[in-house]
């Protein structure tokens, strides 16, 4: 397990400093290649994430189960309340500001400038912060 999680994290790292370049176009070529129950790994912003073809679309998994997409509505309109569809709004902008290879080899830094902070080690362990829109601004 130590060696598997050692290889991920350094994997992760070697994402978020642009070692490794994610492929869109080969996740997009191995999604369609699946077949109806067919389990996938999707590298995102460094983390391997597992994932199922359903009948319904590519759907991640969650203690082996695909994840609903209603569950996830639920979970984003508790964090984002009323502010969600703004958030929505601005984060969609920002993603389409890039070409997808490098929104995906940039994503993670992206995400560290933007995301809310709290504070440092187990203090901050699930502490909520405060998300500055402003922050999420397309680069010009």
């Amino acid at each position: 397990m130590g060696k598997a999680l050692s290889g991920i994290t350094a994997h992760a790292k070697g994402v978020r400093l642009g070692i490794y370049e994610p492929t869109p176009d080969t996740v997009s070529e191995k999604r369609k290649a699946l077949q109806h129950g067919e389990e996938i790994h999707l590298d995102l912003m460094g983390r391997s994430i597992p994932a199922v073809y359903t009948k319904d679309g590519l759907r991640a998994l969650h203690q082996g189960k695909p994840v609903p997409p209603a569950s996830v509505e639920l979970y984003l309109a508790g964090k984002f309340g009323d502010d969600l569809e703004d958030v929505r709004h601005a984060m969609t902008e920002l993603a389409n500001s890039l070409p997808p290879t490098d929104l995906a080899r940039q994503a993670f830094r992206m995400y560290e400038s933007f995301r809310p902070e709290v504070k440092p080690g187990a203090e901050g362990w699930g502490a909520k912060g405060e998300l500055d829109l402003g922050r999420l601004a397309p680069p010009r």
